[in-house]
Parts: C-alpha cells; sequence; structure tokens
C-alpha cells in the first residue's frame, strides 16, 4: 500500500525558511513523478512544485526563485526548500505521487493528476 508521510512544517517569521519532507512507501515504480500541492483555507489546491528527476521541474510562478523541489539519494524521500517566505504562503502542504507516471508536461502542477495524497503538513508564516 502507497504511504506519503509528510513533515517540518511549522511556524515561522516571515523571511524565514522550512525544509518540508515527504517520505514515500509501499510501492517499487519509479518515484520520479511526485509533486508539493498546498491549500489555504477557503481556497482550491494548488500546485507548488513538481518533481520528475533531476532537471526535470515545474513550480508555480508565485514560488518561483523561493522553493526547490528535490530527492533524496534512496529516493524514498521528497523535499521542499522554501526560503524567503511570505504570509501568502501559509496553507497546508501536501505531498502527491502519479502512479504510474503519466503526467502531461502541461498538467504538472493539476491535482488531478496525482492519485496518492498525504495527510498534509501545516506551514504557517506571520508577518
Amino acid at each position: 500500500q502507497v504511504e506519503l508521510v509528510e513533515s517540518g512544517g511549522g511556524s515561522v517569521q516571515a523571511g524565514g525558511s522550512l525544509r518540508l519532507s515527504c517520505v514515500a512507501s509501499g510501492y517499487t515504480y519509479t518515484r520520479d513523478c511526485m509533486a508539493w500541492f498546498r491549500q489555504a483555507p477557503g481556497k482550491e489546491r494548488e500546485g507548488v512544485a513538481h518533481w520528475e528527476g533531476i532537471g526535470s521541474t515545474s513550480y508555480a510562478d508565485s514560488v518561483k526563485g523561493r522553493f526547490t523541489i528535490s530527492q533524496g539519494n534512496a529516493k524514498d524521500t521528497l523535499y521542499l526548500h522554501m526560503n524567503s517566505l511570505k504570509p501568502e504562503d501559509s496553507a497546508m502542504y501536501y505531498c502527491a505521487a502519479a502512479i504510474p507516471c503519466l503526467v502531461a508536461m502541461n498538467r504538472r502542477l493539476s491535482p488531478y493528476e496525482y492519485n496518492y495524497w498525504g495527510q498534509g503538513t501545516q506551514v504557517t508564516v506571520s508577518s
């Protein structure tokens, strides 16, 4: 059974940094089709960053230059490095996987392309 478990959320002041982690287990396919999403209260879930291998990443315009997605050497952990955090980054952050990985390039940040989700980790940025 596929399981995704996020951690690393917390409360920080604007300008601070956090690193989110997502540990994946329960399947033997390549882990190279994963993404981070976020959802603030009253808003739709939005894609933040997509990972499909080294050199194949996508970011939402709102986080480009501030967030970096990466994968651990063992390929069982996905990270989201978040720098220069803003209050508008406050949300529940979710890790997602598309298994099998059949996500079109222009759909990488669409939540409808992902069929496995973690429970989320809360990020709160204060001004």
